[in-house]
C-alpha cells in the first residue's frame, strides 16, 4: 500500500472511530457524516454523475445518502445508468463520472468510443449478489436443463454476459446468439432490458441473470428460485463496477476528482463495513433509481468495496474477456489507469 493510500486509510480509521464514540451528528445518515479532509479550489462544484443502480454501487449511494459529496463542496445530479449508451454520453460531455461495469469501460476503449480513465473501483462479486434465477413453475433446477432454452441477459457486451460466459463453460455447456441448438443456452438477440425482472416473470425467458436487488425482489414477488450463483469458478470475487472520467477531464479538473475520489472512498469504507448504512441508502432512493423497500434491503446480499485500485485485479477482467472472445486481442489494463 502507498504512504497516500495508509495516510487516508487512517483518516478514515480516526472518523469512523469517532463516530462510534458518538461524535457523528446524526440527522438522516445511519453511518453519521466522517470529517473529511477537503480538497479544496474545486474547478467543479456541480457534477452529472450516471451510475448503475445496483448492489455494485453501494458506495456511491452511501457517500450521497450521508452527505460526503456535499462535505466536499459537490452537488451531484444522479442518474441511474441503465446501458452501455451512457459512455457515449460522457465521451460527449453529458456526465462527468461514470459507475459501471468493467467489461463496458475495456470495450468502449478497446473501440475508442472513449478515452476513459477508472479513477476507483467499486464492487467485488460475492455469493449471492449475481445469480441465475427461474421461476417456480417451470420446475427449472439446473443450467443443463437450459439447453434449448433462452437465458435472458444483454447480447451487449456487458459483465451480465460475461459471467454467464464463464459459468456455463465452467459446466461445459455452449452459449449461442443466433438460430436453435438443443444442445446449447441460447441468448437474446436485439435489445433486452436491465434488469431482466419482466422478460423473466412473464416467461419470455426460460431463465435470467439478476443482480441485487433485483434478484431478492423477484424471490419475493414471485417466487423466483436461484439455480446458479455467478461468483464461482473464473468469475469468483470478479471485479464488477468501477467509477471513470474521461482522461480530458480528469486533467481539467484534478482538485474535484480528488474530492469526488474522498467522499467516494469514504462511502466505500462504510458500505463494506456497515450494513445497515448500505440498507438505508437504498431505501432512500426514489422508485426508479435503485429503491427498494426495507423487507428487501434485509435480505439483499451485498458485494466487497475496495478502497483501492489493483492493477492486477482489474487485469482480470481484460483476460477473462480475451478468453472468451469479448476482445481480438489482449488488452492492458493501465490503458484505463494512465492520465
Amino acid at each position: 500500500m502507498s504512504n497516500n493510500l495508509r495516510v487516508r486509510a487512517m483518516l478514515l480509521a480516526v472518523s469512523f472511530a469517532l463516530l462510534a464514540a458518538g461524535c457523528s451528528g446524526g440527522g438522516s445518515g445511519v453511518a453519521g457524516a466522517p470529517a473529511l479532509q477537503k480538497a479544496g479550489n474545486l474547478e467543479k462544484t456541480t457534477l452529472n454523475v450516471a451510475v448503475l443502480p445496483a448492489i455494485d454501487s453501494a458506495g456511491f449511494f452511501v457517500a450521497m445518502h450521508e452527505g460526503l459529496f456535499a462535505q466536499e463542496g459537490l452537488t451531484v445530479n444522479y442518474t441511474p445508468a441503465f446501458g452501455d449508451q451512457v459512455i457515449g454520453g460522457q465521451a460527449k460531455g453529458q456526465y462527468d463520472v461514470t459507475g459501471m461495469n468493467y467489461v463496458s469501460y475495456i470495450t468502449a476503449q478497446f473501440s475508442h468510443v472513449a478515452n476513459l480513465r477508472i479513477i476507483a473501483e467499486g464492487s467485488l462479486l460475492q455469493p449471492g449478489s449475481q445469480v441465475i434465477m427461474a421461476m417456480p413453475k417451470s420446475k427449472i433446477t439446473s443450467l443443463s436443463q437450459l439447453k434449448g432454452r433462452v437465458l435472458g441477459v444483454s447480447p451487449d457486451a456487458n459483465v451480465g454476459f460475461l459471467l454467464i460466459s464463464s459459468r456455463l463453460a465452467d459446466n461445459g455447456i455452449a452459449a449461442v446468439t443466433k438460430g436453435f441448438s438443443a444442445s446449447s443456452v441460447m441468448f437474446p438477440t436485439g435489445d433486452f432490458p436491465f434488469p431482466a425482472s419482466q422478460p423473466l416473470a412473464t416467461g419470455k425467458v426460460a431463465a435470467a441473470i439478476l443482480a441485487e436487488p433485483y434478484a431478492t425482489q423477484m424471490a419475493e414477488q414471485y417466487g423466483a428460485v436461484t439455480i446458479a450463483d455467478l461468483d464461482t469458478g473464473a468469475t469468483q470475487q470478479f471485479p464488477v463496477e468501477g467509477y471513470a472520467v474521461t482522461k480530458a477531464w480528469a486533467r481539467a479538473n484534478p482538485n474535484t476528482l480528488k474530492a469526488f475520489q474522498a467522499a467516494l472512498e469514504a462511502g466505500q469504507q462504510i458500505a463494506d463495513t456497515n450494513r445497515a448504512a448500505v440498507e438505508a441508502a437504498f431505501v432512500a432512493l426514489k422508485d426508479g433509481e435503485g429503491h427498494v423497500d426495507k423487507t428487501t434491503a434485509t435480505l439483499m446480499a451485498l458485494n466487497n468495496y475496495p478502497l483501492s485500485i489493483s492493477t492486477s485485479r482489474l487485469q482480470r477482467v481484460a483476460d477473462v474477456m480475451r478468453e472468451f472472445g469479448f476482445l481480438k486481442q489482449r488488452f492492458d489494463i493501465r490503458t484505463l489507469l494512465s492520465s
